[in-house]
């Protein structure tokens, strides 16, 4: 038994050590992706544990004295905790609703068209403002929504319409999050679908075309059945990762004037554990920590209801 145990060992690191020679130029390849994700990943995660340790500047690298839930109770019942995780979940919500099904709908109308140099001209335009700066994009908005220069109300003063302080008011945020969400997104997240759409059997068209069904039919009883399973994986995705409203856009979008609705959690983690004056990096911890779980739920739920009802998940 022993001897059968080594030789299978044997053959093990055998299979390994060929499998790596054979491939050694894709393992290097992969060494930079591991060794980045290991050093601003995993380790930063051990930072996670001064939400449960005092810390001060003076202090050790992970605090002076264990101090279990304080800082976790002490966000929980401060007065600023359910008008953030409000404006959070209203804010993610609403950006899930609109944002994750216009990209599913835009690949379905650009797969539609037969001519090809508009059909890569369209898709190429689309996925272009992807790779703008978000600081660019917010001056764009600002630019446009302004006051006195701006399009928006240079249109309405000329339709003799009161201007509008679009970035000031807490009414205006939210559209303004999710409309710019959408274009600058929009064809980047339509890439997956579309890809999908690519590999869809051709057969199963002219079959359904055989029965009589036209395109409308052909869309609900071909179209979105083949890409489901990367609808359902990237909904999971997306609701894992809905609690993580984008703090860049949001921080620079966001003042005095419109926090009443701009104030999320990761800006409130920001001012608290960077911007203030006394910076309180354990209840920052705390409240980036308490964030992370609420994601870990999300998707874990998302993904549980999935397996259910359907035959595809993350796990």
């Amino acid at each position: 038994m022993k001897i059968k145990t080594e030789r299978k060992v044997n053959q093990s690191a055998s299979k390994f050590w060929h499998t790596l020679k054979k491939y050694y130029g894709f393992y290097i390849m992969l060494l930079l992706p591991v060794v980045y994700l290991i050093v601003f990943k995993y380790i930063p995660m051990l930072g996670n544990v001064l939400a449960f340790r005092r810390y001060t500047a003076s202090a050790p690298l992970f605090g002076v004295e264990w101090v279990g839930f304080y800082y976790f109770e002490q966000f929980i019942t401060s007065s600023d905790f359910w008008r953030i995780f409000f404006n959070t979940l209203i804010l993610s919500v609403e950006t899930l609703l609109f944002s994750f099904p216009l990209p599913i709908i835009f690949a379905l109308l650009l797969n539609e068209l037969k001519n090809i140099k508009f059909k890569k001209f369209v898709q190429t335009a689309s996925y272009l403002p992807h790779f703008i700066s978000t600081v660019v994009v917010v001056g764009m908005i600002m630019s446009i929504l302004s006051v006195d220069s701006g399009m928006v109300n240079t249109i309405r003063k000329a339709m003799g319409l009161e201007a509008i302080s679009f970035m000031n008011s807490p009414d205006y945020f939210r559209p303004i999050y999710i409309i710019s969400e959408i274009w600058q997104h929009l064809g980047w997240n339509a890439i997956l679908y579309i890809a999908a759409l690519s590999s869809i059997d051709v057969e199963l068209y002219d079959a359904a075309m055989v029965d009589g069904a036209n395109r409308w039919q052909q869309t609900w009883a071909v179209t979105i059945p083949g890409i489901m399973p990367t609808i359902i994986i990237t909904l999971i995705l997306a609701v894992g990762n809905a609690i993580n409203v984008g703090f860049e856009k949001v921080l620079l979008l966001s003042n005095d004037l419109n926090r009443e609705t701009a104030d999320v959690i990761s800006t409130y983690v920001y001012r608290i554990g960077l911007a203030s004056t006394v910076p309180n990096y354990s209840l920052s911890t705390a409240i980036g920590l308490f964030q992370a779980v609420i994601g870990l739920v999300l998707v874990g739920s998302a993904n549980y209801i999935s397996n259910k009802i359907s035959d595809t998940s993350l796990w």
